[in-house]
């Protein structure tokens, strides 16, 4: 029978992965990157709306446009996806977010994405980063936090 031509397999929408829990190890893996990218988008965007502030040198202040930039993005930028799809329509429909709480759950593949992680000694920053911050966002502040301050 041979190998197909790459690609020919996954174009069609689904793909045999291997034994059987190999296709939810690769959902959970997708889920992990996916947070991930979603973090970027966070703390991109939320660099952006501050470089107008007042600690930011007033020769480097700038007044941007997000939903703009979000528009823009998604429209042919190497960072653009669905999710980036997701952001500009919220930013289109409320530009300062106030009907959002910041409060992101986890289902759970992320912790398995870090565990598994864990078990095959393969770093992996941005994923537990990015986890660790959705833990963060339920609490108002952390008793480490003040002991920070």
């Amino acid at each position: 029978m041979g190998r197909p031509q790459r690609g020919a397999i996954a174009a069609t929408v689904y793909l045999h992965c291997g034994p059987s829990g190999s296709g939810h190890f690769l959902k959970m893996i997708h889920n992990g990157i996916e947070y991930g990218l979603m973090q970027a988008y966070a703390e991109g965007f939320d660099i952006m709306k501050h470089a107008n502030s007042a600690e930011v040198p007033e020769d480097h202040r700038f007044d941007l446009n997000l939903t703009e930039i979000a528009e823009v993005w998604r429209r042919g930028s190497v960072v653009g996806s669905w999710l980036l799809d997701l952001t500009a329509m919220a930013l289109l429909e409320d530009p300062e977010l106030q009907r959002f709480t910041g409060n992101v759950a986890d289902s759970g593949e992320g912790r398995w994405t870090i565990m598994a992680a864990i078990e095959e000694a393969v770093p992996c920053d941005v994923l537990s980063a990015s986890l660790y911050t959705r833990f963060r966002s339920r609490q108002e502040h952390t008793f480490a936090e003040k002991i920070l301050s």
